[in-house]
């Protein structure tokens, strides 16, 4: 199978919380990264997602501190909530 991952940047201007996350993230930009699966068998290339991450950071410098597995419904939603 052959699969391919894209990277997006979201940018969220107040803090937001997950569900099932304890803790609020705060304001920032955040790496979210989708990786899909080429469905084969199919006379035009169709990709269906497998996974999608955010990347969360805790240091001024940048250091990463763990890419998570997130519902890209909820994860919408959050964003959606942030530019309202």
């Amino acid at each position: 199978m052959l699969n391919r991952t894209r990277r997006e940047d979201m940018i969220f201007r107040r803090s937001f919380l997950l569900k099932g996350w304890a803790e609020p993230q705060p304001a920032g930009t955040y790496a979210v990264e989708t990786e899909e699966e080429l469905i084969e068998g199919l006379s035009f290339p169709a990709y269906r997602r497998v996974s999608t991450t955010i990347t969360l950071q805790t240091t001024r410098t940048g250091a990463v501190v763990q890419a998570i597995p997130v519902d890209p419904r909820e994860l919408a939603k959050a964003l959606a909530a942030d530019s309202g």
